[in-house]
Parts: structure tokens; C-alpha cells; sequence
């Protein structure tokens, strides 16, 4: 029996969106691959989560800073990424998530990093929970993450 080719990894580029309260725009999934998008050849990564963003959730954003990258391996569905997560800003901070992908997507909501790194806290209750393996990743790679995305915001804020 010949061996599965492993195809070579791709790159996603996810947005990190906060609200005036520090929660953070999280879908729920509706299968293993989720949000974010490809970055397509010759593309900028802040074009690409803009893009991304806009078709996935009517978002209109503004990619700011990269803050992370993570290594996800979906060995089920035989897809590697290598993730590039940006902060974002809404253009206007009043606006809310769509569904615009209810194929991938079952909804969004505004969520605290402490039930995000509840919910990744191991393999079984991030399976549970459904949780985007990225995401998960993300919080266990970087547990400091919301330091890093509440100081990013913070000298964005002092900027203007």
C-alpha cells in the first residue's frame, strides 16, 4: 500500500478582533478547519486577514501588528498551517460579527482570554468544546497573549 503524501504546509493569517471590554471575536466551529484565511501568492498578511476577515464575519478591520505564530497540525484531515495571528481594529467599534459562512461556522461571540485558555486547558475539553486547534495553539504557545494584545492596543491608543 503506498503511503499518504503529506502535502507541503500553507500559510493562514487570523485576526485577533477585541471589544472595548478585551473580549476577543471567537466563532464556534462547525468541523475541525475553521476561520482564517489562505494567504494567497504575493499577498500582504494584513491584506489577507482584512480580506479574510470581512468575508468570514462583514467585519471591515485593519490588520496592526503581528503578534504570534503558530504550528497547527490537523493529522485527520492531513493539512499543516503555519498560522500568522495580527491584531486587528474595527473600522467602526460598534459593529458586530455576521455569520456569513454558516457552512463553517455556527456563530461568533465576544469571548474573555481566561475562558479561552479554560477551554484549551487540555486536548479533551478543547475537543469538547470544539475549540479551533490555532486558537488553542495560540493560548498554550503564548499564555501571556492577552498581555501582548491589551499592551499592543494600549500604544496603538497612545498613537493617536
Amino acid at each position: 500500500m503506498a503511503a499518504a503524501v503529506n502535502p507541503h504546509p500553507r500559510v493562514a493569517v487570523i485576526g485577533i478582533i477585541s471589544d472595548d471590554q478585551g473580549r476577543v471575536c471567537a466563532g464556534r466551529r462547525i468541523g475541525p478547519l475553521g476561520g482564517g484565511g489562505h494567504l494567497e501568492y504575493g499577498e500582504d498578511i494584513f491584506a489577507c486577514v482584512e480580506r479574510e476577515t470581512l468575508e468570514e464575519t462583514g467585519l471591515v478591520v485593519r490588520g496592526l501588528k503581528v503578534v504570534g505564530v503558530t504550528n497547527d497540525v490537523f493529522v485527520e484531515n492531513n493539512k499543516h498551517y503555519i498560522t500568522i495571528w495580527t491584531i486587528c481594529e474595527r473600522a467602526d467599534p460598534e459593529q458586530q460579527p455576521e455569520r456569513l459562512e454558516p457552512n463553517k461556522c455556527e456563530g461568533w461571540a465576544w469571548k474573555g482570554w481566561d475562558e479561552i485558555k479554560a477551554d484549551a486547558s487540555d486536548d479533551e475539553k478543547a475537543e469538547e468544546k470544539n475549540l479551533f486547534l490555532p486558537l488553542a495553539n495560540l493560548v498554550r504557545d503564548f499564555p501571556d497573549i492577552d498581555v501582548i494584545v491589551a499592551s499592543a492596543l494600549a500604544d496603538k491608543a497612545q498613537q493617536r
